[in-house]
């Protein structure tokens, strides 16, 4: 028999056993299941981040997807615009040539009538001709039989008597001619000018500089003077204008005569204001950070107008001159919008004369180049204009044309008539330059009435828009030293009293006759 305690102690220990086994796989399950349990958070969050990533990518997929589409609808927009703008141009292209082959057949039967003319003047001078031996050999006999002079004598005295009456039919005929052909060159010049004028249309609005900025408060025109008034200080000495500041409301005047410069300081005040700091180093900054944005628009402007009118091989200090007339106005009119207009016209004339296109129009653009210099430089702008284009090497047709538009000196080419025509048709056609008809009608006065104060003085006519003033004085009051004396004073007259743009020529008419130029 096994003794009871041995018994309690194996089945004690196959208790402990069974106890301790059903504890490790309690504690083994209980492990699984956490496992299992984190498992199932992990892939949970798992599939949670891959739909989040998911919805990122598809996103940007179609973020991606409407880029790509804007950038192929600009384009095919850009596309499209140029297609518009290449058709444009052909059907211009085939307008110019419909006019040039209309205006050849006009020409052609021109020279068929004239032609035709020509031949019958030649039968009617072979008829009268004829008539004139029949009217000889009868004079001849009965001179002889009169007279009972010789053959010889008869025949000189017979020739005398036709030779004149030869003279003065060749007399009538020509000055009948000449009349006829006066009024065929006073037609086709005038249909060729409205030809041209058609043909070029232009805008016919100005862009002028402004000199005034805009300010949000009067506590920023304090902060525009600063302490003592150092900033306005340093502002006109950075920009070289000056700055006026009153009690008008909301506005700050900006003066001076050089126009780039105005331009200069409107604009880098009116980033001032915006920005908020204003103080010296700030403004020298600003300063210079403008006049390098005009001087990129300068050039930009100055190749925009030679790319236009098809004009090349412009030097840059040209090109610079050229696009500093964007900045000038001439009785509010543009200068650089008025010499392009000069030079398209210019070159549809000089084309139907038979002349170089391309030479006209490079005269044309280039006419009123002086203009940007003129406030800089001495003298009138033809002759600035001149002087800077023939340092700059161009042509004797160009410079001469530059100096002669307004008929000042003798014209030895036929470009500068060209481009004077041109200067004429894009200052005088109506609403190119605007001016109100009281201030017309009271500078004209103005003229006039400076120029009677002078002792000697009959009377005096402002004529061709107050760019020219005629003087007539009294004969009896004035030698010709007294009226060149008169014509120089009231020159000077104009340049000390009156502002304009320009030049005004001054025109004093005695016994003898006297020009000045005020400029």
């Amino acid at each position: 028999m096994i003794p009871t305690f041995i018994l309690c102690a194996v089945v004690g220990v196959i208790l402990g056993s069974a106890c301790t086994i059903a504890y490790f796989k309690t504690t083994e399950n209980k492990r699984q299941l956490r496992v299992q349990s984190q498992a199932k958070q992990l892939l949970s969050s798992t599939r949670r981040e891959a739909e989040t990533e998911r919805g990122h990518i598809l996103v940007q997929a179609k973020e991606a997807a409407l880029s790509v589409k804007a950038t192929a609808e600009q384009e095919a927009a850009s596309m499209r615009q140029a297609l518009t703008t290449r058709e444009q141009k052909l059907d211009r292209r085939e307008d110019l040539l419909h006019q040039q082959e209309e205006d050849f057949r006009k020409a052609q039967r021109g020279l068929e009538n004239s032609q035709t003319r020509l031949a019958n003047q030649l039968s009617e001078i072979a008829d009268q001709r004829t008539e004139l031996d029949k009217v000889v050999a009868a004079q001849q006999v009965v001179l002889q039989q009169a007279s009972g002079l010789s053959r010889e004598d008869a025949k000189q005295q017979l020739l005398q008597s036709l030779e004149t009456d030869l003279e003065q039919q060749r007399g009538a005929a020509l000055i009948r001619h000449k009349k006829a052909l006066d009024q065929v060159v006073k037609a086709q010049g005038r249909e060729m000018l409205l030809t041209a004028i058609q043909r070029y249309a232009s805008a016919h609005t100005a862009e002028s500089t402004t000199s005034t900025v805009d300010v949000p408060t009067d506590d920023m025109k304090g902060r525009i003077i600063g302490r003592e008034g150092r900033n306005i200080r340093a502002f006109e000495k950075a920009t070289g204008v000056d700055v006026i500041i009153d009690d008008t409301p909301g506005v700050v005047i900006v003066s001076g005569f050089d126009p780039v410069r105005r331009e200069i300081a409107r604009m880098s005040l009116g980033s001032l204001i915006a920005d908020g700091r204003i103080h010296p180093s700030r403004i020298e900054e600003v300063v210079g950070e403008t006049t390098g944005q005009i001087d990129e628009l300068i050039m930009q402007k100055g190749h925009e107008a030679a790319d236009e009118v098809g004009v090349s091989g412009l030097p840059d200090k040209i090109i610079q001159m050229l696009g500093r007339l964007h900045f000038r106005t001439s009785y509010s009119q543009n200068v650089l919008r008025h010499s392009i207009e000069v030079a398209f016209l210019a070159g549809l004339v000089a084309e139907m004369l038979g002349m170089d296109g391309n030479l006209a129009r490079r005269c044309g653009l280039l006419h009123d180049i002086g203009k940007a210099a003129d406030h800089e430089l001495e003298g009138g702008h033809p002759k600035i204009g001149a002087d800077l284009l023939r340092r700059n090497g161009e042509g004797a047709e160009v410079v001469h044309a530059a100096l002669g538009h307004h008929d000042e000196i003798v014209t030895e080419y036929p470009y500068t008539m060209v481009t004077a025509i041109g200067d004429a048709c894009s200052a005088s056609r109506p609403g190119a330059r605007r001016e109100s008809l009281e201030r017309y009608i009271k500078r004209m006065e103005e003229l006039e009435s400076i120029a009677k104060r002078f002792d000697g003085v009959r009377q005096a006519f402002a004529i061709s828009a107050g760019r020219e003033l005629r003087v007539i004085v009294a004969s009896d009051r004035t030698s010709d030293e007294q009226a060149a004396s008169i014509c120089h004073d009231i020159a000077k007259a104009f340049e000390s009293e009156l502002t304009y743009p320009g030049e005004i020529k001054v025109t004093v008419v005695r016994e003898a006759r006297f020009v000045e130029t005020a400029k």
